[in-house]
């Protein structure tokens, strides 16, 4: 369809012949083998990445990790001392979260009830990982060796002391990374101590949640001990309450045998629980621990495959995939308990129950990614969400464990559950997600109910937009949308036009109409006199500066940045900047394009954003949080696709395979989401939809392994030959921009796909060039918004 047009060549005034890609080593042609052996799992581990490089498998309970002295949130590449090693982490969070039961080898007395007092100095030389494993050498313990590895529900612990006759491994359940207000530990039998941990924290106060754990070592212990407070007892069995507990088990390795293996098991059920999760895996060993983890990470990894590009960009890749495949976690036990969030024991039916929610964050990218490399356990995750609506009483903006933070402004679980409908991840679940949903963006919460959901909903209704009251009476914890009214209006707004387009295809026709007009709110806070977003006072004045750098009442963003922030209705946004051409020039200015023609890397470093919490303070792009992921992608809605191709191949090179690889917090594989959606050329523009938005990928070849009970070709690939002229590393791979691209074979002038087309055409042929072509510069060409421009029922397909 439209051959002629997507297929004329002719060069466009502006274009410039693009940088050599980012990255270097040796070119891989075809399609890697073994993925998982180019993960660095300590990529992000500096400069606030705040991921983790311990063990885990893929959405496992357990990420058994170190960590260090000068980190909040776990593990720093710069700090040289490691504390303990912890049994649950969350990968790029930006506030202490998890660290529980943090177990930690040492040699000598135990005097001290403190773990920093026992931290060790450790280098970076004596230290390695890779997919389900963690390794280390503790120096002050002359040369102990961690190992780490874990399974589903369980954490496993290798320690090879020096010959000495007090080896000791500490379990501590009193400190963690989040605030402990009451824990327990007892010693079972000469080979177990069970702990249970009650914390609540992360940013704020939040209302507590419990674990319990198992731990079981290979052999007796010589002796054991407790702590309580400030006083440490040699033959302790038990020590309960507030502050700093635990508990120690000795052994003596001058016999030879200085090898002690543990497993530490965990349940947010109970005991019992964790017990039982803990016999599930009675008899493995670390090796066979570590072997099957190793696979499950082999089997994950490979159902995308890449060929065509540096080993540098292969790192980069897959390790980005890695991190987006570690959550949300297991909730459940291996019997299938779980801990609701009525904190009440449900048992899973016919669907794996879930934890850990950083919806705000993942909504934008990660949830597709997951629908198509992991669409069993997206189903599974989307009904868990509904569990938690009919358990609790309401559905979760950001949720950890078995409880509620209610952390980042807006409305997030809406698109995040209206995409997986769109994925087709609901069948036979539809109504009842269309009314947990329905209930969620046209009401708010009780006020005895712990969740914020909609907490500016009376007024946004009433008004059109949140008005900003930044001194709003709070009532519970959170992040209140009253402060961040003009970002959470946007947030808002989008969520209705993604609820629009459910209501329309369930019939429920005037739901559709309202939510589509409910999306058109982010016009209400459009300053005519500026062109940009800006939050307004309850009487409808605009507050705070007018400069889009300094605004007021946005989230960890600009008015600037929050500007492209309308997924539900691009077009409708740039008819209000002047139409296509004055929104190109908006967008030229954002990214500082000019200048990105001629030196990106400067560009990327001087004019856009670039530490990972300068939220404020900037009218440029910041390709290291949220707000912001889609807005290069903006250009194919002006006509000027090859734009994107530019600003896209500028961002991912901030994405690198050192420890400070990742921009700003990876907010659970979120922006290792982009990087990943990105480099396949295949991302989704508007969250809550089957679109997807064409770009040039990273890699000449992509071979996606599909689940055929979703994708029933059981395959997509997307080829993208770069041409050009290379040297033997692959370096100056000119070709660049889409001059055409087929679908199934069938040419097509859009540069946006849908997920059917996902399903059934099997393959996207992309021919690509040193210039710019008319390929996708029609108005039509571009993804279609949300529900239509006019009328709920235009999707565009």
């Amino acid at each position: 369809m439209g051959l002629a047009v997507a297929t004329l060549t002719a060069g466009l005034v502006g274009a410039s012949p693009p940088a050599a890609p980012c990255g270097g080593g040796e070119f891989h042609a075809g399609p890697v083998k073994d993925p998982a052996a180019f993960v660095d799992p300590f990529t992000g581990t500096r400069n606030e990445g705040n991921t983790f490089p311990g063990a885990a498998v893929p959405f496992g309970k357990v990420q058994l990790s170190p960590d260090t002295t000068g980190s909040t949130t776990g593990y720093d590449w710069d700090d040289d001392r490691i504390r303990g090693f912890s049994s649950v982490h969350l990968s790029g969070v930006g506030c202490g979260l998890g660290g529980d039961l943090p177990a930690m080898p040492t040699t000598g007395d135990v005097t001290s009830t403190d773990n920093g007092d026992y931290a060790s100095r450790f280098s970076h030389d004596r230290e390695s990982a890779s997919p389900g494993s963690y390794e280390v050498s503790l120096d002050d313990y002359g040369g102990t060796k961690a190992e780490l590895t874990a399974g589903r529900h369980t954490g496993h612990q290798r320690y090879t002391f020096p010959e000495t006759g007090k080896a000791n491994v500490l379990l501590n359940s009193g400190q963690a990374l989040h605030k402990v207000s009451d824990s327990s530990v007892r010693v079972l039998d000469e080979r177990t101590i069970a702990s249970k941990v009650t914390g609540s924290g992360f940013c704020q106060g939040t209302e507590p949640y419990s674990v319990w754990t198992v731990t079981r070592f290979d052999r007796p212990f010589a002796s054991h001990g407790t702590w309580d407070g400030d006083k440490v007892t040699e033959g302790g069995d038990s020590s309960a309450g507030g502050g700093r507990r635990g508990a120690y088990a000795r052994f003596d390795t001058r016999d030879g045998d200085r090898d002690v293996e543990a497993v530490t098991s965990l349940s947010y059920v109970d005991q019992a629980g964790a017990e039982r999760n803990l016999e599930a895996v009675d008899g493995r060993s670390f090796d066979e621990t570590r072997r099957a983890a190793r696979r499950a990470w082999q089997q994950r990894l490979g159902s995308v495959r890449v060929g065509g590009g540096s080993e540098e960009r292969m790192r980069v890749f897959y390790s980005s995939l890695y991190r987006a495949l570690l959550h949300p976690n297991t909730g459940e036990d291996v019997d299938r308990r779980y801990r609701g969030w009525d904190q009440r024991i449900h048992r899973s039916k016919d669907h794996a129950y879930y934890q850990n929610w950083s919806l705000w964050d993942t909504y934008r990218a990660q949830a597709q990614l997951l629908a198509l490399v992991a669409p069993r356990e997206s189903r599974d995750m989307a009904l868990s969400l509904l569990d938690v609506d009919e358990q609790g009483g309401w559905l979760p903006r950001w949720g950890y464990a078995t409880r509620e933070t209610n952390i980042m402004a807006g409305d997030a679980v809406t698109p995040f559950l209206a995409n997986a409908y769109q994925q087709g991840l609901l069948k036979g679940h539809e109504e009842r997600a269309y009314r947990a949903l329905k209930k969620n963006a046209d009401g708010v919460p009780p006020a005895e109910s712990p969740y914020l959901g909609r907490t500016a909903n009376k007024e946004y209704l009433e008004k059109g937009y949140i008005p900003y009251e930044p001194d709003h009476e709070r009532i519970k914890p959170g992040t209140p949308d009253f402060r961040h009214s003009g970002s959470a209006t946007l947030e808002y707004a989008a969520a209705d036009g993604a609820l629009a387009g459910m209501a329309r295809d369930l019939g429920h026709t005037a739901d559709a109409r309202r939510y589509r007009d409910r999306s058109r709110n982010y016009r209400n806070i459009l300053d005519p006199g500026t062109g940009f977003f800006r939050a307004r006072e309850a009487d409808g004045t605009f507050a705070g500066p007018a400069d889009p750098a300094r605004s007021k009442g946005f989230h960890e963003g600009t008015a600037a940045q929050y500007m492209w922030m309308v997924p539900q209705d691009p077009r409708g946004l740039m008819s209000r900047m002047g139409g296509r051409k004055a929104a190109e020039k908006r967008l030229d200015s954002f990214f500082a394009y000019d200048r990105l023609k001629e030196d990106p890397r400067g560009t990327v470093h001087d004019e856009w954003v670039d530490g990972p919490y300068d939220y404020y303070g900037s009218d440029k792009y910041n390709p290291q949080n949220e707000p912001d992921l889609t807005a290069p992608y903006m250009y194919l809605a002006t006509g000027s696709p090859w734009k994107t191709a530019d600003v896209v191949d500028a961002a991912l090179c901030r994405f690198t395979d050192a420890p400070d690889g990742v921009t700003g917090n990876d907010d659970l594989g979120t922006m290792s989401s982009w990087m990943v959606l990105s480099s396949m050329g295949l991302y989704p523009v508007a969250p809550g939809t089957d679109t997807w938005a064409l770009n040039t990928p990273e890699f000449e070849r992509v071979e996606l392994k599909l689940d055929r009970e979703w994708y029933p070709r059981g395959h997509f690939s997307v080829r993208a030959p770069r041409g050009g002229q290379a040297d033997g590393q692959g370096h100056g791979r000119g070709d660049r921009y889409i001059r055409s691209a087929a679908v199934g074979g069938s040419q097509t002038p859009r540069s946006w796909i849908t997920t059917d087309d996902i399903r059934h055409a099997g393959s996207l042929e992309l021919r690509l060039g040193a210039e710019p072509s008319r390929w996708g510069t029609r108005e039509q060409d571009a993804p279609p918004p949300l529900g239509g421009p006019d009328e709920p029922g235009a999707h565009g397909h």
